[in-house]
């Protein structure tokens, strides 16, 4: 695992590059084939996301004290 990021800019950028991830698997998945495993594996990603916003957020609070 890498160390934390800091950086409000370093984040945005992660969250870019989670967010074009999730871009391109649902490009790549076919509607009429798209089975539980892909859609759960979509799930994970958005929840990852916001576990991340919601990390990066509590770290900003805690530094403004």
């Amino acid at each position: 695992m890498g160390s934390p990021i800091k950086d409000s800019g370093n984040q945005v950028v992660f969250l870019k590059h989670r967010l074009n991830a999730f871009m391109d698997l649902l490009e790549a998945i076919d509607p009429e084939e798209a089975d539980l495993e892909d859609i759960d594996r979509m799930i994970a990603i958005v929840e990852e996301m916001d576990a991340k916003c919601r990390e990066f957020k509590n770290r900003e609070l805690k530094e403004a004290e």
